[in-house]
């Protein structure tokens, strides 16, 4: 998505460890009609699958998840929690989240009322580097006997292993914008040309 890239080169910044910042427009403040954007590509991008589902995880994954329903016909979206609270059931799909941005290991939690053997989920998420929320999402989906029918991420980080490992594993995963390299001292961005 050649106008992702664009925004990317315009608004994002890159600092040190290898952390790419765009919360101008993806996950602090939101470009909405841009996030609609993205949601009608991902919809492309997986229209020939039976999607019934979307799911993301907590917080920055939420308003693409949501724009992207919109294009599904409004399917619901659920988004597995970083934390069991007060107000959750305690029938949960449960797993363990090491995230690369915040460097903790979230405990990852859906209610079993939001996800069963009939879902034909599309995983949504901002960001993928190492690859462990998606391959924690992807565990709470098996947990629920569901069917995982594609992966789409906004921004890939290409030089890292999640993107390599999540399609060797046989997932069919769409990334709007996959970056090769990034240097913290001069901004560059070098995306992969496909």
């Amino acid at each position: 998505m050649k106008a992702l890239e664009e925004k990317i080169k315009k608004e994002g910044i890159v600092k040190k460890g290898n952390v790419l910042k765009v919360d101008s427009f993806l996950n602090h403040q939101i470009d909405v009609s841009f996030l609609d954007k993205m949601g009608d590509e991902f919809q492309r991008l997986f229209q020939e699958h039976k999607i019934n589902k979307i799911l993301t995880i907590e917080a920055s994954g939420i308003g693409i998840a949501v724009m992207t329903a919109r294009h599904f016909g409004d399917v619901p979206v659920v988004f597995a929690k970083k934390s069991k609270t007060s107000n959750i059931s305690d029938d949960l799909y449960h797993t363990r989240v090491d995230s690369y941005t915040h460097q903790k290991t979230n405990d990852v939690v859906v209610s079993k009322q939001y996800l069963n053997e009939n879902d034909h989920i599309l995983i949504i998420d901002d960001f993928l580097a190492n690859g462990c929320a998606i391959l924690g999402l992807i565990d709470l989906v098996k947990q629920a006997g569901g069917t995982v029918e594609g992966i789409g991420i906004v921004i890939e980080k290409g030089y890292q292993a999640g993107g390599r490992k999540i399609r060797e594993a046989g997932y069919h995963l769409e990334s709007l914008a996959i970056i090769d390299s990034m240097d913290d001292e001069c901004g560059q961005i070098t995306f992969r040309q496909v």
